[in-house]
C-alpha cells in the first residue's frame, strides 16, 4: 500500500526477540533486563499479523532480533512465514554464531536470503566489540552459507578507534566470497549514540584511492536502502547503508513490529500502534487491519535524528529492544 507521501510499503521488519548472546558496545553492551517472555508476541500472533500486513500489500518480511536464532522454534516460524499466501520473500538477519547447525534447515524451507553481522575480521577486535569469543563461529557460518547457496550479505558497523581499521579486510570479505559486504553507518539510539563511526563518503574516499576503477551498481540487489559499487576481480558488491549522510526516507519502503507488539512506522519516533493489545481485546481482524493501514498511511515523512524531532516524540527504547 502507499502512505500519504505516495511511498509503496511492502517491506516489514519482525523482530521476534530483544534478547542476543553477545554484548555488542553500541547495542547492547551489558546484561540488560529483557522484555518478559509473556510480554512478547507468541509466533501464531506474528503470523496472525502477517497475513494482514498481506492483505495491506506487505509480502517481503526480515526476521530480527536481539538475535531470533535464540527463540525456541524460530525455524518453524520461518518456514510457517515462508507459507503464507501472500508472502514473496522472508529473509534473516543473525550474528552468525548459531547459524551453521540451522543451514541445512533454512535451505529445506526455501529462506531468501541472510544478513550476517559482522564488523571486524580480528578475533581480538571481536571479542572487544560483542563481549564473546566466537568470532570462529561468525566466519564458520559465513563459509558454510556459500556451501549451502543461501545468498548472504555480511553487515558491518565501523567505530572510530575500534574498528575503523578494519575496513579493507572486510571489503575483501566480498573479493573471496560471493557475498555483498555493507558498511552501515551507526545509529544514534540507545548505546549507539556514545559512538562516533565512518560514513558513506569517507569510506568511499578510502575505497577510491585504492580501487579508482570502481563502478557505481545500478540493479536492485535487495530490499533496504543500501548502494553499491562494484571492484573489479571482485565476487560481491561493497554497499553502504548512512541513514544520516545518506538519508533515503523519501524512498523508504518499510514498517517495523516489535517483539512485543508494536508496529513502528519510523525508526526515529517513539510513536506507533499496540497490535499485540489489540489482539489481546479481541478485536476483529477487520478493525486491526484498518488501524494497521490508518497508520502505514500517516508514516511520518522523514526521521529527524540530526533535528528536533517534527512529526512526534523521539524513540528512546534500545535498538536491541526495537529490532535491528
Amino acid at each position: 500500500m502507499k502512505d500519504s507521501h505516495g511511498r509503496n510499503i511492502d517491506y516489514m521488519r519482525i523482530s521476534i526477540t530483544d534478547r542476543c548472546n553477545l554484548r555488542c558496545k553500541y547495542c547492547m553492551p551489558e546484561d540488560l533486563p529483557s522484555i518478559p517472555h509473556e510480554k512478547i508476541l507468541r509466533f501464531e500472533e506474528i503470523l496472525h499479523l502477517c497475513r494482514l500486513a498481506g492483505e495491506l500489500g506487505i509480502r517481503k518480511f526480515k526476521v530480527t532480533g536481539g538475535e531470533p536464532l535464540v527463540r525456541k522454534n524460530c525455524l518453524e516460524f520461518l518456514k510457517d512465514l515462508k507459507e503464507l499466501p501472500t508472502t514473496e520473500q522472508v529473509t534473516l538477519t543473525t550474528n552468525g554464531t548459531l547459524l551453521s547447525e540451522y543451514l541445512p534447515e533454512l535451505k529445506r524451507i526455501g529462506l531468501d536470503g541472510i544478513n550476517i553481522s559482522l564488523d571486524t575480521l580480528n578475533e581480538h577486535t571481536f571479542e572487544q566489540i560483542t563481549g564473546r569469543a566466537e568470532f570462529s563461529k561468525v566466519m564458520d557460518a559465513i563459509i558454510s552459507c556459500q556451501a549451502c547457496g543461501i545468498r548472504t550479505k555480511v553487515n558491518s558497523v565501523l567505530l572510530q578507534n575500534i574498528n575503523s581499521n578494519d575496513f579493507f579486510d572486510l571489503v575483501h570479505l566480498a573479493e573471496t566470497y560471493p557475498i555483498d559486504v555493507r558498511f552501515i553507518e551507526i545509529m544514534p539510539i540507545g548505546f549507539g549514540q556514545q559512538f562516533k563511526g565512518l560514513n558513506h563518503q569517507e569510506l568511499l574516499v578510502m575505497l577510491s584511492k585504492r580501487y579508482p576503477d570502481h563502478v557505481q551498481v545500478h540493479e536492485h540487489r535487495g530490499n533496504g536502502p543500501a548502494t553499491y559499487i562494484y571492484l573489479p576481480g571482485f565476487k560481491g558488491c561493497i554497499g553502504f547503508i548512512d541513514a544520516i549522510h545518506g538519508k533515503f526516507c523519501t524512498s523508504c519502503n518499510r514498517v517495523r513490529l516489535t517483539a512485543d507488539g508494536i508496529l513502528k512506522l519510523c525508526l526515529y519516533y517513539q510513536n506507533g500502534i499496540d497490535l499485540k493489545s489489540m489482539l489481546h481485546a479481541g478485536y476483529p481482524d477487520s478493525l486491526i487491519r484498518t488501524a494497521m493501514e490508518q497508520a502505514i498511511f500517516r508514516k511520518p515523512s522523514e526521521h529527524q535524528f540530526h533535528l528536533t524531532a517534527l512529526e512526534g516524540p523521539a524513540e528512546q527504547r534500545r535498538m536491541s529492544q526495537i529490532g535491528g
